[in-house]
């Protein structure tokens, strides 16, 4: 049975301090008998400082910290799914919300591109605008092969999209990915039905590693890093309060049990469309 570690962080605007904090997690996940290591969504940078954080964002054969953490999981044997990292775009002037899967001995991750933008007007008074700096991905991306099976990638706000986990299902991934950054109000209302959701919808395991606390650019995050099990359980809830890594065991039994009992997967159908 797998063991996992889930890294729940407060990343601040220095990329440096922050890999630092993914590089000790990723020796103490190993210490601790896991095999995989799942981090937030923009592990290496939170800042909303657009012109602070200009120059740590380059493109991804620019950055430092792809082979860095290409060497990481060689070094301690460890597939590291990266919830992702703000990248320099090829075209367009924009840049990508881009999750990397780093498999040891591998130096090329598996990337994803998020591609719902989270552009929102919440009723707390915060206003997001992710568009404006970000452009979306267009493809539906599995790792076909992890210590978990096949793994399917989303990110953050991909989550209130059922037709991502739906493709996602259909293509029978073992486990999903959803790092995450939620804020407070929108974690505290959907995070914990909407991610149990997806994981029955999919009849597939959920591993969401969040952003939480007060981050040096002022904005705060809901945390409550989760693992989910294809029937919906939650296996482990890492709370709302503080950083820090946790550790989960995965039954890959359990899916096909799952499975056999609800066949969800099996009975789908395509649902025509309908004029009004």
């Amino acid at each position: 049975m797998p063991r996992i570690a889930v890294l729940q962080m407060c990343s601040g605007v220095d990329p440096h301090t922050n890999y630092a904090v993914i590089e000790q997690a990723a020796h103490d996940a190993r210490a601790g008998g896991a095999v995989m290591l799942f981090t937030p969504e923009m592990s290496l940078l939170i800042d909303r400082d657009r012109k602070r954080a200009a120059p740590h964002i380059v493109a991804q054969d620019a950055s430092p910290f792809v082979p860095m953490l290409a060497n990481l999981a060689g070094q301690t044997g460890l597939t590291i799914a990266l919830g992702s990292m703000a990248v320099a775009a090829a075209a367009g002037g924009k840049n990508a919300n881009r999750s990397m899967v780093f498999a040891p001995g591998c130096a090329a991750p598996v990337t994803y591109d998020k591609i719902h933008m989270f552009d929102v007007d919440l009723a707390s008074g915060e206003s997001w605008r992710e568009s404006n700096a970000y452009e979306a991905g267009t493809a539906v991306v599995t790792v076909e092969h992890t210590p978990l099976g096949r793994l399917g990638l989303t990110v953050c706000y991909d989550l209130r999209f059922p037709a991502l986990f739906g493709a996602l299902g259909d293509r029978r991934c073992d486990v999903i990915a959803v790092p995450a950054a939620f804020t407070k109000p929108t974690g505290a209302a959907h995070w914990h039905i909407m991610l149990r959701a997806r994981a029955i919808e999919a009849s597939a395991f959920v591993i969401a590693a969040a952003q939480v606390g007060t981050h040096e650019d002022g904005r705060t995050t809901y945390g409550h890093s989760l693992v989910i099990d294809p029937w919906g359980e939650v296996l482990i809830d890492m709370g709302g309060e503080a950083p820090g890594l946790g550790f989960c065991d995965i039954d890959l039994e359990r899916i096909s049990a799952v499975r056999a009992q609800v066949p969800a997967l099996a009975n789908r159908r395509m649902i025509p469309t309908l004029s009004i």
